[in-house]
């Protein structure tokens, strides 16, 4: 008797989003729509019926069959298992906590105490935190702050709802050593303000859907002269992760229809501190928490 062939082993989560995204650039319309539902429920899905994917994304539950195909999975079936079985292994609040915060509000009456707006905010907040802390990938933190502290200069650029989070890393980084630029998109000339940067500059680039076009051309000028790119942002799919050397993912909760910045300012606060520690070591641990 023939043996019976072994299965391939079931990829990752993070595994399996990192495989959408590279290849989102290629999917068709329709798969698009899809591929940017699941990164964004992911740790839904995989309790979802295929019909309310189908549904969410306005398509026929055949696109979404071909979606899983695409991506070497016999069926719907299979392709969200590897989703059901990813949220076994966490205990972390998830969306679907987030979706009973939503139910709450649904079912309150229309005239709500400031502490009850300002409470829904926190309990959001709070969620979105545990979500940032069991997600955040700690190796592209490290190759960030590895990026950051070989840098000669560091630029930040970040408009409209992240301008926030950039000014607040301009401000911070300046207790470093490193020279920093903070683009301001003043006057709408980013090539002048970009005159000096040079090869090997490294900047870092903020922005969220639908992804601020000032901040996508400062990004651009910097990968075309040289400069290496650290995007946070929002998707495997912003039109930042596909020229940046080094992707931190942020995903925000949104409260009575207005999307926070908590977990941005937060990681904004963890970059500036680790490399700050980083600039303070002794030469010989310096190096060899770069070759680890």
């Amino acid at each position: 008797m023939y043996p019976v062939p072994t299965p391939p082993p079931q990829p990752s989560v993070e595994a399996l989003l990192e495989r959408i995204g590279t290849e989102f650039a290629y999917l068709s319309k329709q798969l698009k729509t899809i591929a940017r539902y699941v990164e964004h429920h992911h740790d839904v899905i995989g309790l979802e019926k295929i019909e309310n994917v189908a549904r969410r994304c306005s398509v026929q539950p055949s696109s979404v069959v071909r979606f899983a195909k695409h991506f070497g999975f016999n069926g719907y079936r299979d392709f969200k298992a590897v989703f059901r079985d990813g949220v076994t292994q966490t205990s972390a609040p998830s969306p679907v906590y987030q979706h009973r915060i939503r139910s709450l509000q649904d079912a309150t009456p229309q005239l709500l105490r400031s502490a009850d707006v300002t409470h829904a905010f926190l309990d959001d907040a709070l969620a979105g935190i545990k979500e940032l802390q069991r997600d955040l990938n700690g190796s592209a933190l490290d190759d960030a702050v590895a990026l950051m502290a070989a840098s000669p200069t560091l630029w930040v650029t970040g408009a409209r709802r992240t301008f926030p989070v950039a000014a607040y890393l301009g401000y911070a980084l300046q207790h470093t050593n490193k020279p920093i630029q903070l683009l301001t998109h003043l006057g709408a000339m980013p090539e002048g303000q970009l005159r000096g940067l040079h090869a090997n500059d490294v900047m870092l680039a903020i922005s969220f859907a639908p992804y601020a076009e000032e901040t996508l051309t400062a990004a651009q000028i910097a990968v075309t002269r040289g400069a290496r790119l650290i995007a946070i942002t929002d998707s495997r799919m912003s039109p930042l992760a596909q020229e940046a050397e080094v992707l931190l993912l942020v995903h925000e909760s949104s409260t009575f229809g207005f999307r926070a910045l908590t977990n941005a300012m937060a990681l904004a606060q963890g970059l500036f501190i680790a490399l700050a520690y980083r600039l303070e070591m002794p030469a010989d641990l310096a190096a060899h928490a770069v070759m680890s």
